[in-house]
């Protein structure tokens, strides 16, 4: 695969925080034929910088991360308190 090519979609993802590309989208982006472009986004989806999605489009892995935080278990802190009106 070609190095250069791939840095300059590394680029394109860091500089635009949010890119969702289908492969046709990235094909006009960036001037490739359908094979080169599928080869280089799927490489990059198995060298875990991309995600490609459901319904065909690929964003920045650690993008998808940030938009689905793990769940965490909620705190509450509950102080018993004296009223003196209560009585």
């Amino acid at each position: 695969m070609d190095e250069q090519l791939l840095a300059r979609i590394r680029a394109e993802f860091l500089e635009m925080p949010g890119l969702h590309l289908t492969l046709a989208q990235a094909r006009r982006l960036w001037h490739l034929d359908e094979g080169v472009c599928r080869a280089a986004l799927d490489e990059l989806v198995h060298a875990k910088f991309l995600t490609r999605h459901a319904d065909g489009t690929f964003t920045r892995r650690s993008e998808h991360r940030r938009q689905t935080p793990k769940p965490r278990a909620a705190k509450a802190d509950i102080v018993a308190r004296h009223d003196p009106r209560a009585h």
